[in-house]
């Protein structure tokens, strides 16, 4: 009876642990970053999705500013899907109010954001830029 309570115990405590060290479905990949005095035009390093999952391609953008005399209102960023032999593919453009911007699930791939425009000065700057796909 005395190891009939240890093996349940055991047991027991090994589907809890099994719960415990269950981690819970995320995005396949993501990258946090920042940029600097960008211009239009500027794109983002690329990144290669997998289509693993059934995530949503975003980009979110925190503690953004410009050179204009009226701030930060909002940027246009624009997805594109890189392609060796042809050009590269125009996923959308997405206006950016300093927060998320998301293009859906994306087909495997190479990836990049371009800064395609924003309301007011020269160059543009965020601090913390986060992908996630």
């Amino acid at each position: 009876m005395h190891m009939h309570r240890k093996a349940v115990g055991l047991v027991a405590g090994a589907v809890l642990l099994g719960f415990a060290g269950a981690v819970p479905a995320h995005a396949e990949g993501s990258r946090t970053t920042y940029f600097t005095g960008w211009h239009p035009g500027n794109e983002s390093s690329r990144w290669t999705d997998n289509n693993t999952d059934g995530v949503s391609t975003s980009v979110t953008l925190s503690g953004c500013h410009t050179d204009g005399a009226n701030g930060f209102q909002k940027a246009n960023l624009k997805l594109w899907k890189n392609r060796d032999l042809l050009p590269d593919d125009d996923k959308g453009t997405r206006s950016n109010s300093c927060g998320k911007s998301a293009w859906g699930d994306q087909s495997s791939g190479k990836y990049y954001f371009e800064l395609f425009s924003f309301t007011t000065g020269g160059t543009m700057s965020a601090n913390k830029v986060v992908i996630a796909y």
